[in-house]
């Protein structure tokens, strides 16, 4: 049967909604606040979401599969650390950095293969990753505050080239990166249609336990990553920097409009769920809201924005 063009709009407009969420979200800063809409404020949501940029990404690939990584912010909080720690015994450089991504990657391996090839729920492999790369970042700090940061870490968190920030552009890099191989490689496609229908992606040959396996490190690398940069930015390395992103960087993909359920998504709807968080925490801070309710609002405007964003846009169809 012939779709109407009226049905074709609708499906349109549903698949646009995050985009009209953004939208809403900068008028009624800008109505209500004198120094929202201006250049200076969103250079400063962009520096503000870029960390969560990084690992964002990742978290795209996680997602499009139908699968869920709790241990990313963990996985950064980590990363960092062994930078620093590596770093304050003299490694040279840039292997304190080479160092950290390999442990992150390694242990995203581990959290793929429990999945994929011995059959436990994402959500409990990550979790249980959660906790020992936590331990880890615990074990090797004693609690401590870790000031010996790799130079490359302070030049990105915190540099600028041209009046722009180091870590926005490394941001753009990252998620650009992720784009182009979503969209244009052939694991790319592996990634849709393992998420869409594992069953159908494995009799058309795809290897969808390795897709999985994959990436869950790449979750890892790019949480690591943004770990290695984000205590450049800090200006330190602590065993709970980077914790409390987890909601945050799962809550932006998903209110971009990638599908829990896999297979629809992908980077632009992250950008412009990055955008919704990072228009949505800066606006309360330019109104008169009180201090003690921001994380509540907050919470209320997310959660209504998911339940507009999944119910009304849902699944594509076929």
């Amino acid at each position: 049967m012939t779709e109407k063009p009226t049905q074709r709009l609708w499906a349109k407009a549903r698949e646009l909604a995050p985009v009209w969420t953004l939208l809403a979200l900068i008028a009624f800063f800008a109505v209500y606040s004198d120094s929202f809409f201006t250049l200076n404020n969103f250079a400063n949501i962009l520096n503000q979401v870029a960390l969560l940029a990084i690992m964002g990404t990742g978290i795209t690939f996680v997602l499009l599969t139908a699968q869920i990584d709790l241990s990313v912010s963990y996985m950064a909080t980590l990363a960092g650390v062994v930078a620093a720690f590596a770093t304050a015994g003299h490694l040279p450089q840039p292997w304190p950095i080479v160092v950290a991504l390999l442990v992150a990657s390694a242990l995203g391996w581990i959290s793929g293969v429990g999945t994929a090839y011995l059959g436990i729920p994402s959500f409990m492999t990550t979790l249980a990753m959660s906790l020992i790369a936590s331990g880890l970042s615990l074990y090797l700090t004693r609690g401590r505050i870790l000031f010996d940061l790799p130079p490359l870490s302070k030049t990105l968190g915190s540099g600028r080239v041209l009046g722009v920030k180091w870590l926005v552009i490394v941001a753009a890099l990252t998620l650009l990166a992720g784009h182009l191989v979503l969209r244009y490689t052939r694991f790319g496609r592996y990634v849709y249609m393992t998420g869409a229908n594992a069953r159908a992606a494995e009799l058309a040959g795809v290897h969808t336990r390795r897709v999985i396996t994959l990436v869950m490190v790449i979750a890892a690398l790019t949480a690591g990553f943004a770990g290695v940069v984000g205590i450049g930015r800090l200006g330190s390395a602590t065993p709970t920097a980077f914790d409390g992103m987890l909601i945050d960087a799962i809550g932006a993909v998903v209110l971009g409009g990638t599908s829990l359920f896999g297979g629809v998504g992908g980077i632009p709807q992250t950008v412009v769920g990055l955008l919704i968080l990072g228009v949505l925490r800066n606006g309360l801070d330019q109104v008169s809201v009180n201090i003690y309710a921001k994380t509540l609002i907050t919470g209320v405007i997310l959660f209504a924005a998911l339940v507009f964003n999944i119910v009304f846009a849902g699944k594509k169809e076929s």
